[in-house]
This record gives structure tokens, sequence and C-alpha cells, in this order.
């Protein structure tokens, strides 16, 4: 099998770089300070044997995927970028979960051609647990090295689901920013999220690609995944999990195709909150 993951130090890329092919499953970049960024889902690389038995076509899959998220883990020095689709084995859910089996667990999509095949969901939970033994012990040493930290899980969502050419999801109930705290010990860490809000709803980084402000609330559509009950599970006095949700407005969900301009943008208006964020992380 081969290697589920590699581990890099910040100073190999340039800040502004993306991540080069992956060789295993995910890429860690090892950095100062107690925030990591994530990109759980921004991975399309299928093992040869997922890829024989897909039967999704690429247009498919990359429709469920967050395409272009792995641009806004440079928001810290310390990053993640899961490079398996999320088709493979999702790390956003529970390990038994994370080989989809049936339609109902991907969105009605038949994934696999007669099942993923024992094989295939044996592997896919070996990638979750040695995904979720690297990310153990990188959060254990920055809890000995600082105390504390704030996760920045990175995910965007469809918000066309009628179809190309269609009118967009009522955005009453799809802000172009989602900050999931379903798991958040609120009493600990509110003010965290709340630095997190209102900084990123001030921003004036993403008026040109929106004509406005952007619309960022709280457990409209996502209350947060897998990762971000770990966290709080795992680390509940240290570790404080965002769980960030941004809609797919910088692309055109249907086609894959991103605008890059609108994907620099989100990120700038990301790294615009860290700063907040630490501030109330050391009240917290």
């Amino acid at each position: 099998m081969p290697t589920a993951g590699e581990t890099r130090t910040a100073a190999r890329w340039p800040g502004n770089a993306r991540p080069p092919a992956a060789r295993g499953a995910w890429t860690l970049v090892l950095g100062n300070g107690p925030v990591v960024a994530l990109a759980l889902h921004h991975g399309h690389e299928l093992r040869p044997a997922a890829a024989r038995r897909m039967a999704l076509g690429e247009a498919e899959r990359l429709r469920e995927e967050d395409p272009g998220t792995a641009a806004w883990t440079w928001l810290a020095p310390t990053h993640v970028v899961v490079h398996r689709s999320r088709f493979e084995v999702d790390l956003n859910r529970p390990s038994e979960g994370a080989v989809y089996r049936t339609p109902e667990e991907a969105w009605g999509l038949e994934v696999w051609k007669g099942g993923p095949g024992e094989s295939l969901v044996r592997e896919g939970q070996a990638v979750h647990r040695a995904f979720y033994a690297t990310l153990e012990s990188l959060l254990r040493r920055l809890t000995a090295e600082h105390g504390r930290f704030v996760v920045y899980d990175l995910h965007s969502y469809n918000h066309r689901r009628g179809g190309p050419g269609l009118d967009a999801d009522d955005p009453g109930g799809n802000p172009d920013v989602n900050l999931g705290t379903g798991s958040m010990d609120r009493e600990r860490w509110g003010e965290v999220a709340d630095a997190f809000l209102d900084s990123l709803s001030a921003s004036h980084i993403l008026d040109s690609a929106l004509g406005r402000h952007p619309d960022v609330r709280e457990n409209v559509r996502f209350g947060g995944g897998y990762l971000s009950r770990w966290v709080h599970g795992t680390f509940p006095l240290a570790g404080c999990a965002l769980a960030v949700e941004v809609k797919k407005f910088f692309m055109d969900e249907w086609t894959g195709a991103v605008d890059e301009a609108r994907l620099a943008a989100v990120g700038g208006a990301l790294a615009g909150t860290v700063a907040p964020v630490l501030d109330a992380l050391a009240r917290s």
C-alpha cells in the first residue's frame, strides 16, 4: 500500500504556491503557530483499484468535491491538503462511513460498479485511521507548544443544484459563508467563533466579487462534520474547530471551472480573519 501521507516543512514551498502532486493521500506542511488549516475535500485523485470500480464520471465527482480549497489553506503556516477524492474515502465522516456504500450516503449517486467491495472499504478505513493518527499527533504537539489551537476546516458547497444555467438556490438559506459550530462548546470558544464571523462579515476583500460585503452566518446550511466533532471531542479544553463552508460563487459547480480571481479573494478574506481569531483565542 502506498504511503498514506507525507509531511513537509513550510519553508519548502513559497506562500503563494500550490501543493505539489501527491505521493500519498494527503500532504501536511508544518509551520509555526497555533492555527491549522485543512482542505479535506479538495482531492480528486483515485487509486487504480478504486478507479476501476468507480461508476461516476469525472464531472460528477468534481461537482461534490471542493476544488480550489487547497489554495485557502495558506492562511496558516501549518496546513493539510487531502489529495484523495472523497468518493474513495471521505475523511469528514466516521471511519465506518468513510467509504460510501449506498446512494443514500452520497447524494443519491451510484458511486460504485457493484459496490466498493470489502478490500476498498478496508483500505479506505486504513487511510482514515492513519490520517486521524497523524492529525492527533500534530494537535497534541500544538497543545504542548501553545496550550490551545484553532483548526480551520475549509469546504465549499453547491447552490445551483437545479442544473446548469438555472437560478441559484434561495440566498436566504444559502449564505456566502456558513460557519458550522454545531459541536462547539460556545461557552468556551464562542469569542473565537464571533471573531471569525465579525471580521469576515466586515471584510471588503470580496466586495468586487459579490458587489457587497459577504453574507456570513452560523449553522444555516451546515453545523460541521466529523472532523470538527472529533477535534472538539478529542481536545475539549484545547481545540477550537471552525467548520467553514463557502458557497461556490467562485466557480461554476457544473463544469468545475474556477474563477481564479474570486478564489484568491476568498483566500484573502479568510486569511484576514486569522489575527482577530488569534486575539480571541488568547482571551479564551
